[in-house]
Formats: structure tokens, sequence, C-alpha cells
């Protein structure tokens, strides 16, 4: 995640970047560097922040499940973890999914097949109002 990217995402949460802070469990100032690009966004904030843009637009109990989306085989759907753990909307979420046929060993390199995923995408759209 970009420092732009994070600044989107917290206008789009209509936070301060104290409020940003508070949320995250960070300081104020880590939010002011990753903002500044001065420090690098950790995965485990920019997984945060997808999460709860993904609870924002409030389809996600009546969304597709990404092997239904994705046509995935029998055989796909029992060696991935979202069809484990039921988590069909939240796939991206999970590391050890198999799009595109390959489990991804770094949150970096699924990111960069998750960010083209329609599955992805629709999580993160903007909230029906």
């Amino acid at each position: 995640m970009e420092k732009d990217e994070l600044i989107q995402i917290r206008k789009k949460l209509k936070k301060t970047q104290k409020d940003l802070a508070a949320i995250l469990a960070v300081s104020l100032r880590t939010i002011r560097s990753y903002e500044q690009g001065d420090r690098t966004i950790p995965p485990h904030i920019e997984r945060q922040l997808y999460f709860i843009l993904s609870r924002l637009n409030g389809n996600h109990s009546t969304a597709k499940m990404c092997w239904d989306i994705k046509k995935c085989s029998a055989d796909q759907r029992k060696a991935c973890p979202a069809w484990e753990y039921r988590c069909g909307t939240l796939c991206w979420f999970i590391n050890g999914t198999i799009c595109k046929c390959t489990a991804e060993e770094s949150w970096q390199s699924k990111m960069l097949i998750c960010r083209d995923c329609e599955v992805f995408r629709s999580m993160l759209s903007t909230p029906k109002t």
C-alpha cells in the first residue's frame, strides 16, 4: 500500500489522522509518517484497513462467494483455506488461497493478484445508501 492509498482510505472512512491512529492502535506520529511516505505501511496495517473498508459497504452477507465467481473445481476448493473456513468474501484477507491456481507465500505477492480480482474490488466498493 502506498501513502496516497492510505490517505484516500482515511478520507473514505471520514477519520482524522488521530482517529485512524486509535483504530489501528498506533501513534499519531506513525500515521503521519505513513502518509508522508517516511515509513513503509506494513502488511498488518494494510490488512486492517482493507477489512474495515470491506465491512462498510454492507453487502458482505449477500455477496457471491469467490469460489462461485471464479468457478473453482471441487479439488481447488478442497485445497483452499477460503473454502475451508467459509470465507468466500474474505478470500483476499487469508494467505494461502489458491487464486489463479497458486498459493501465494507473501502478502505483497497475494495482493498483486487480489487488487485485480472482482471479489476484492466488490468488497471495497462504495457503500450503498
